[in-house]
């Protein structure tokens, strides 16, 4: 190396050169006319030989093209190249004659001959004469040297390229391969190639023969391509290339030559640094595109070539745009991000075909012996895969989370490491999010299509479904929801696991069923005890929505972000919230009646059903509540109704197994209310009498309070309060409804037969206002002081309201009671509609006296028809008459014709007249007719009745019609109520007449053989 340096030194003493210079043009000169132009030409002079091109006039960017030739006898002479202005004007002129001056001086460049070799094609900055010249521009050369001697040597800038190139790789190769980079610091450290000896030929040979420090640098830019994946390289590539950009593009004030041009003239080859470039921007792509091995993240210096790396994809980038001046070069940053993507979607693929052994060697390195047998024997039986290598298969799902755990392992790499290291362009790139974006974009459509196919084959656990599908939503919520593609948007993948999810819901059917039955039985045979001293219901009511509730907190935790699916997930645990609770109300259901004896049981049972509501409620208020799918909703509203059905079925049950026990306690307050005595009405207005009234009540009430004070403290002790109000409302119907029956309305009987016994039941108005009082003391013990049922439930009750409509109804009279009856009994032909017996011809008149204002009717029975009856002896029908309404007391009320024998369709034509009377008006009253069949020395049997209400012919005034016959008349709730009390007059002529026609029904006919 020494020698080498000597030898550069000695030089040579005999030495001569012919000189070749084309002047080629010039650009941005500086004006000197007054025009704002200069009329250029230049001079060359080698020595003391000086040759002159034309002038171009008015041009500052001139084109002369001129060749000269010189020769040159002394290496250190120097080419001046001075550029001018001719003046051509009188001042000029004189000028002359002086300095010998007469053009102005437009710039110089001055050339040392030693520094020439070959041909160059250069361009040369103009510089000052002196500081007060005016100079701008710069003059465009094209010079060949051949030097005496030296015809076959190559040029020196090809003889510094070879020693610049030889000293690059011997050191190469003295430091094994690698590159030795020297330790410099300072703004011109990017000069700096080599340490001192190599360093110090380089700079010895470039002073002494001109070549210039941007062509050493481009030189070593050069030889550093050939290593630059060695460690360092890429920083000290990156550093020289910003340099050489800065270099060519960044012109100075008093130049105006276009980067490009500069570039052109450059010594080192324009078409050779471009070519250059273009194949150092080609492999950095190439590696940058796997920069996940060639820059590992376990490796810091790997990590900082990777970041030179791409500031040296940079700087290409910004020397096409500013040197070559490149309309739109390929940007650096989509250059980066395509290679980051390429090197993802192969680190996806490699994953993906190599799953099974890098997730072994990833994490779990420690396994033992018998884990590797177990999966030795999976294999060999087939399990867990179809393909080979561990790949995807349809009967295991093991192969996915292995894969997302790589994919996370990767994505964690690149946030972690690679997204620090890349960061040049943080608006256009973010290596984790792309990551994360190109991971999941890959894994989801291979995700996809493996769901697709399990889901025809379905060989998996859907337990296992659902593990995979937590995988997936952790991998999506943690690094793939706030990527800026999906990032608030909508995600795919519960779509591909609502199916899965469905099955699960429909096994867990099964096993919500099973462990219904379990829990019901074990509380059935521990006696469904209260899980707590404060807690009114047992332990399967818990058990129960313990497995619901487990189940419900999976589906929240899937916190699936698709409401359509979501919806859908409700509507299916709806069906089974419906499904499991309607079998434990039936359980109860079963079992209930067996365990009403047991009240203490019963009321816990009651307390469950409630339970169940409670419970429901608070589910449907965690699924959502009001904004529930509305589908769902409606199941759990729907089973809420049937819930509370259940419970008011059960309520009526348990009341109804003590509806005996409150009879008899009615029947012994019946007896007691039957030893009230005293007649005539009560003046509850004098405190003497309501006293009295009062302490009666009391005593009637007794038996009946001692059964209810014993039931009811025990129920308001062991019943949760909605279930005790609705007990309390069953229990309040049936002591109503059974001191209306037994005490106020005893049942009718034949009032032919028993009419003696019925009359002892008549309530006399005393034992009415007993009765009365009684009623308001049960009905504030039922309220009992609000805790109880509501006062204006109890007074709207029906049955309070036919109790105290047939207390009132005693105190009304007989013709009174007739004319509600007639008023409100308005279908007692309905069952001649249904069932007819047979008709009778009919014609009514209806008359009025134009001064007394009274009324008659005159009623012609013509004939019958058809009538149907079976008898073994003489069949003799005859029609009965029977005028009812008020104030007939003292009227004939009854008409009948003739018999007629052996006829079923008799002719009577009999013509009948009844006295109404001005009192009332016709539509009061109505007319009756019998259809019997005579019976000597026995009472004549019923065939048919019909039933004609005046007011249906009052406006036509008369009317004649066929009536069909039924075998009773038909009566609602009123008219019975009305028959029991009048049945009860037994000393009223009228009422019981008009009970033994209105209660009448045709009997049984004779057998014929």
């Amino acid at each position: 190396m020494k020698a080498v340096k000597q030898s550069v030194l000695d030089g040579t003493s005999k030495w001569s050169a012919k000189l070749a210079i084309t002047v080629i043009c010039a650009q941005g000169l500086i004006a000197k006319d007054k025009s704002g132009t200069s009329d250029p030409y230049v001079t060359v002079q080698v020595g003391k030989t000086k040759k002159r091109t034309k002038t171009v006039l008015q041009d500052l960017n001139p084109v002369w093209n001129e060749k000269f030739y010189f020769e040159c006898h002394n290496a250190s002479d120097r080419i001046k190249v001075r550029v001018w202005d001719e003046d051509d004007d009188f001042k000029s002129r004189l000028m002359s004659k002086f300095n010998r001056e007469s053009d102005d001086f437009l710039g110089q460049a001055i050339i040392e001959v030693r520094t020439l070799s070959g041909e160059m094609d250069v361009w040369y900055n103009l510089e000052k004469r002196t500081d007060k010249s005016a100079v701008s521009g710069a003059i465009r050369l094209h010079i060949s040297v051949e030097i005496k001697g030296e015809e076959k040597v190559a040029p020196y800038h090809v003889q510094y390229t070879c020693l610049h190139e030889n000293l690059f790789h011997y050191l190469c190769e003295e430091a094994g391969g690698s590159v030795k980079l020297p330790v410099v610091k300072g703004d011109d450290a990017w000069k700096v190639y080599f340490d001192d000896t190599a360093q110090e030929i380089v700079d010895e040979f470039a002073m002494r023969y001109g070549i210039e420090s941007i062509y050493q640098a481009m030189t070593h830019f050069s030889c550093l391509s050939s290593k630059y994946m060695c460690a360092g390289v890429p920083a000290v590539m990156s550093t020289l290339l910003a340099n050489i950009n800065a270099y060519y593009a960044h012109t100075t004030s008093n130049t105006a030559v276009s980067a490009s041009d500069r570039f052109a003239a450059s010594n080192f080859g324009k078409e050779k640094f471009v070519k250059l470039l273009d194949q150092v921007h080609n492999s950095v792509r190439i590696d940058l595109s796997m920069y996940r091995n060639n820059f590992p993240a376990s490796n810091p210096e790997k990590l900082q070539d990777l970041k030179s790396t791409v500031d040296l994809l940079t700087s290409i980038t910004f020397f096409r745009m500013k040197v070559q001046e490149l309309s739109s070069p390929p940007r650096a940053s989509q250059v980066v991000k395509d290679c980051v993507k390429a090197c993802m979607k192969s680190t996806y693929q490699f994953l993906y075909e190599n799953c099974d052994e890098l997730y072994q060697r990833e994490f779990q390195t420690d396994a033992t012996e018998k884990e590797q047998q177990q999966q030795a024997q999976q294999k060999e039986s087939g399990q867990g895969q179809d393909g080979q290598d561990g790949g995807p298969s349809i009967k295991s799902l093991d192969f996915w989370p292995k894969l997302i755990s790589l994919i996370i392992s990767v994505i964690e790499e690149d946030k972690n490491s690679y997204t620090l290291v890349l960061n040049q362009f943080p608006q256009e790139l973010h290596v984790g999010q792309v990551s994360a974006e190109l991971m999941w974009t890959l894994f989801s459509v291979d995700m996809k299509y493996a769901l697709e196919e399990h889901e025809q084959h379905k060989l998996c656990k859907s337990i296992d479904y659902m593990n995979l599908l937590f995988k997936v939503k952790w991998l999506y919520n943690k690094y793939v929801a706030d990527v800026p593609p999906y990032k608030g948007t909508i995600p795919e993948y519960p779509g591909w696991f609502e199916p899965f999810v469905l099955q699960w819901l429909g096994e867990n059917d099964d096993v919500s069923l099973e462990y219904l039955h379990s829990a019901y039985d074990r509380d059935k045979k521990d006696g469904f005890q209260q899980t707590a001293e404060h807690s009114l219901f047992s332990a399967s009511v818990v058990d129960v929505f313990t497995q619901l509730n487990q189940c419900f907190d999976v589906i929240k935790k899937l916190e699936c972000p698709d409401p359509n699916i979501l919806n859908c997930y409700m509507r299916r645990f709806a069906k089974t919230i419906n499904k499991v609770l309607l079998a434990y109300a039936d359980l109860v259901r079963r079992d209930f009646p067996r365990l009403t004896s047991r009240e203490k049981t019963a009321c816990i049972l009651m307390n469950n059903i409630q339970q169940l509501r409670v419970q429901l409620e608070k589910v449907f208020e965690s699924m959502g509540g009001n904004d529930l799918d509305p589908e769902a909703a409606n199941i759990l509203k729907e089973l809420q109704s049937k819930l509370s059905g259940v419970l008011d079925e059960l309520a009526s049950m348990f009341a109804n197994s003590l509806e005996l026990k409150i009879q008899g306690s009615v029947q012994e307050l019946g007896a007691l209310l039957a030893k009230v005595k005293g007649g005539g009405n009560v003046a509850l207005s004098k405190p003497s009498d309501r006293q009295n009234v009062s302490h009666e009540a009391d005593m009637v009430l007794r038996p009946l309070m001692d059964l209810l004070d014993g039931s009811l403290s025990l129920y308001a002790q062991m019943c949760e309060k909605t279930v005790l109000k609705r007990l309390l409302k069953e229990l309040w119907r049936i002591v109503i409804h059974s001191l209306e029956k037994s005490v106020v309305l005893p049942p009718l009987t034949d009032p032919g037969s028993e009419l003696s016994k019925e009359a002892e039941k008549n309530l006399t108005p005393r034992q009415c206002a007993v009765l009365d009082m009684a009623l308001d003391t049960i009905k504030q013990y039922f309220h009992a002081g609000g805790s109880g049922l509501k006062k204006t439930f109890l007074d709207k009750s029906p049955e309070l309201q036919s109790l105290r409509y047939a207390l009132s109804l005693y105190t009304q009279t007989t013709d009174t009671l007739i004319k509600t009856f007639v008023n409100t009994q308005t279908s007692q032909d309905q069952p001649s509609s249904e069932d007819p017996v047979g008709e009778i011809s009919i014609q009514v008149d209806l008359f009025t006296h134009p001064g007394t204002g009274e009324h008659k009717v005159t009623v012609k029975v013509v004939a019958a028809n058809d009538l149907k009856w079976q008898t073994t002896g003489m069949f003799r029908p005859f029609v009965e008459v029977n005028l009812v309404g008020p104030h007939l007391s003292d009227k004939r009320r009854k008409h009948t014709t003739k018999s007629k024998s052996n006829n079923w369709s008799p002719k009577y034509n009999e013509t009948f007249h009844f006295i109404l009377g001005n009192e009332e008006d016709p539509d009061a009253y109505e007319l009756h007719f019998c259809v019997k069949d005579y019976c000597f020395a026995r009472e004549d049997r019923l065939l048919g009745v019909a039933v004609m209400q005046l007011r249906d012919i009052v406006e036509q005034g008369s009317c004649a019609c066929w009536c069909a016959l039924g075998k009773r008349v038909q009566l609602d709730e009123t008219g019975w109520t009305i028959l029991r009390i009048l049945s009860q007059r037994s000393n009223d002529e009228v009422a019981k007449e008009f009970v033994k026609l209105k209660s009448e029904c045709r009997g049984q006919e004779d057998v014929v053989v």
